[in-house]
């Protein structure tokens, strides 16, 4: 087929518009719906345990539908799912607002998941497949840059909505967003539809993944809550993923037209990328949950300045990503991953030396330079994984790309908390055996507070107190000394991909 000439202009512009607004509304989404879980689990008459399972359901349909956009853009095109599935993302949004108990907003947040999947590639993929070859480094860039600051102020605009209006508006939000990503989008990209090709649906694959992906999405997501393998239903979760996704590897593998396309892996460079990228993400991910929690719980930070905590951390990669995007080439791209990886590990021992009573300032500063690391680290990484995929090949690529960092993301949430509870509870048994009769230290500081008025049962609960706020803060900063060596890990794994990093070819016409 022939290749299609690459926008320029005033429809490019509108076209990288279009396209950035739809994966940030539909980045937004996550963080900022984390945020509401009190206030809409209180408005509708349910506990904050059961509100969580908006986030869940949410996250188990997207999950599933992520490693399907290649099949589903060969089937029907990128142009057309892209479309499609923004339209019915806005369209669900009013239905999540509009609900009215429980059990239909999750019913409306499964199929606004669902349709959320392909949005996330098919961004990327159609902004490199109308960008100039010269300029698709600067493509990347700019999607990198909203699909990283996106997650990092939803936290600050979801506590500003529920603070000051009610919590449908959170969905609300993305209806005008979602009417100029589809319309515009539709305008620039007429008659530039992929080729479509008619392939059989793989049934047994598509059960396999809805049952393994779903089972170990939703394991990850209430695997703390349940105290993890002491619950039957975590056990069974696990046992059933385990069996359904090593069946799915091995059907995929065999099958002449799989529903996803494992035999990617058999690329040095996408394996490689996509390694860095889901445990990058995996680390990250943690101290994003960990830091506004220990602010919350033990410093007394509101959501909402506990969001402006941890924001800085997303003003770098905005203003220095698309340059890096732009000018990577003229570099080895092992190298800039390298740096950020250098940077990220720096900032964690920085943020491992936190204490109870650290300023507001003192938090940001690590968080603004880490910045840096995340603008270094994204974007690069994404070359490299898709330097050796084809037009044909690259949503998806990128689908299983993303979906792997989202994964890794899961895996971070789930296992920093779990370790930050379990450290603590190291931390807090090891200072209380500090607390005894023949410690002076501890029975100077039990008689001074009595002097200053205190029972001797309050003192106790006063020290009580202060104990577990220092077992805290110890257990944040064990996993941020943790992150930064495993940052210092990953520089190995990143140079195992091999130059040169070619970049991908221009779009074809149907």
């Amino acid at each position: 087929m022939d290749k299609l000439p690459c926008l320029v202009g005033t429809r490019l512009v509108l076209l990288t518009i279009a396209l950035s607004l739809g994966i940030f509304m539909n980045v937004l989404d996550v963080s900022i719906a984390n945020v509401a879980i009190p206030t809409l689990a209180g408005d509708l008459g349910v506990s904050p345990d059961n509100g969580t399972w908006v986030i869940t359901s949410f996250a188990v349909s997207q999950a599933i539908m992520l490693p399907l956009t290649g099949w589903l853009a060969r089937r029907f095109g990128e142009v057309r799912l892209f479309l499609l599935s923004t339209a019915l993302f806005t369209i669900t949004s009013v239905l999540c607002g509009l609900s009215t108990n429980l059990p239909m907003l999750i019913f409306f947040r499964v199929l606004q998941g669902a349709v959320s999947g392909p949005m996330i590639p098919l961004s990327q993929s159609l902004l490199l497949a109308n960008y100039p070859e010269h300029r698709k480094g600067f493509a990347t860039g700019l999607w990198a840059m909203t699909a990283v600051v996106a997650p990092i102020f939803g936290p600050i605009l979801g506590g500003w909505i529920t603070d000051n209006y009610t919590w449908p508006w959170i969905f609300y939000i993305n209806i005008p967003v979602g009417i100029f990503s589809v319309v515009f989008t539709w305008i620039t990209l007429q008659g530039r539809e992929s080729r479509i090709i008619k392939i059989p649906i793989d049934t047994v694959g598509l059960i396999l993944l809805i049952v393994g992906v779903g089972c170990l999405q939703v394991l990850l997501d209430k695997g703390n809550d349940l105290d993890w393998f002491h619950s039957n239903f975590i056990l069974t979760l696990t046992i059933i993923s385990i069996i359904a996704l090593s069946f799915l590897i091995l059907w995929e593998l065999t099958d002449k037209n799989p529903i996803v396309d494992l035999r990617l892996f058999t690329h040095r460079n996408f394996t490689v990328g996509t390694i860095g990228l889901t445990l990058g993400f995996l680390v990250y991910f943690s101290n994003v949950v960990i830091l506004p929690l220990w602010l919350q719980t033990q410093l007394g930070y509101t959501p909402t300045w506990a969001g402006l905590a941890t924001a800085p951390v997303g003003i770098l990669p905005f203003l220095l990503t698309p340059f890096i995007g732009q000018y990577m080439g003229k570099f080895d791209l092992r190298f800039i991953v390298s740096l950020g990886f250098i940077v990220f590990a720096a900032t964690s021992f920085w943020q491992s030396n936190f204490y109870t009573s650290v300023g507001f300032l003192q938090i940001v500063e690590p968080r603004f330079i880490q910045g840096l690391a995340l603008a270094f680290f994204f974007t690069p990484l994404i070359s490299i994984a898709i330097s050796e995929i084809s037009a044909e090949r690259l949503a998806s690529a990128l689908g299983l790309a993303n979906f792997c960092r989202i994964l890794g993301g899961s895996f971070g949430t789930s296992l920093s908390v779990t370790l930050w509870d379990r450290r603590e509870a190291f931390h807090h048994s090891r200072l209380v055996e500090n607390i005894n009769d023949f410690n002076s230290i501890s029975n100077h500081a039990i008689q001074h507070l009595q002097a200053l008025g205190f029972e001797a049962k309050k003192s106790l609960e006063y020290v009580t107190l202060q104990i577990t706020n220092q077992a805290f803060m110890l257990s944040t900063n064990d996993i941020f000394w943790i992150s930064g060596w495993i940052f210092i890990g990953l520089l190995a794994v990143i140079w195992l991909a091999k130059p040169p990093f070619l970049k991908m070819q221009g779009p074809i016409a149907e």
